[in-house]
């Protein structure tokens, strides 16, 4: 068994998911618990498809997840004039 990290952003109108490890894999939903039943259908038969064919197993690289906080600027500054 084998634990893979699942990003998940919010797209236009739904929820997309992919997985960092697994090129290519990628899933969409409606809802968090939709789109995380989704991806594991997905992830599955996506590493099906790269044993069947030869493929090396990518290993899960994620150890941790966490979110930061920063102070995010108002507007971008405007970029200074160079004098000749």
């Amino acid at each position: 068994m084998k634990r893979y990290l699942v990003v998940i952003e919010q797209a236009e109108g739904n929820l997309a998911a992919f997985v960092p490890d697994v090129d290519g894999c990628v899933a969409t939903g409606g809802t968090v618990e939709e789109v995380l039943a989704l991806m594991k259908e997905a992830l599955t038969d996506h590493l099906a498809v790269m044993a069947e064919e030869g493929y090396e197993i990518p290993e899960p690289s994620s150890i941790e997840s966490a979110y930061v906080e920063v102070e995010a600027p108002r507007r971008a500054r405007k970029a200074k004039a160079k004098s000749a």
